[in-house]
């Protein structure tokens, strides 16, 4: 402890215990936000999550990183192979990858007919649906018995 603070310390103890008090209580709260920060980090798939940032899991559907519900199709059945190329990808987006993604557990990228990167689970590429407007919604579930919400 320096002088000066030796000097106040004996003039008003009471409000030197009180500073020493606040002092702890700051460092306490500084380490606090640090484990936490870190925690946030692994949620945001900056930790070991097998999830990629493209995808969640929302309500047991899996979701793009705006919470928009994937889906599938049962034509896709070469394992990464997409069936749905020209203009089925306008009413259903392939959830796109880019050259800095990299697959992870479950999750693995294929390469498009059109040469474009698309996020597949199991092996069975992930799509949008076009007519889906706000996340959660899940229009496309059951369309023509052939596609359906994509499902951990």
């Amino acid at each position: 402890m320096s002088q000066s603070a030796a000097q106040f310390s004996s003039r008003f103890p009471a409000l030197s215990h009180s500073v020493s008090k606040a002092r702890m209580a700051l460092v306490a709260g500084a380490a606090m936000l640090a484990v936490l920060g870190v925690a946030g980090c692994s949620s945001m798939g900056m930790g070991m999550s097998s999830t990629p940032m493209a995808v969640k899991v929302t309500n047991g559907t899996l979701t793009d990183q705006h919470g928009m519900t994937l889906y599938t199709f049962d034509r896709d059945t070469a394992a990464g192979k997409s069936a749905c190329n020209g203009n089925c990808t306008t009413n259903w987006p392939p959830l796109a990858a880019n050259d800095a993604d990299k697959p992870s557990g479950d999750y693995t990228i294929l390469t498009r007919d059109d040469g474009k990167k698309q996020w597949a689970y199991r092996g069975k590429p992930l799509y949008l649906w076009s007519k889906d407007k706000m996340p959660g919604d899940q229009t496309g579930d059951g369309f023509l018995n052939i596609w359906h919400v994509a499902k951990p």
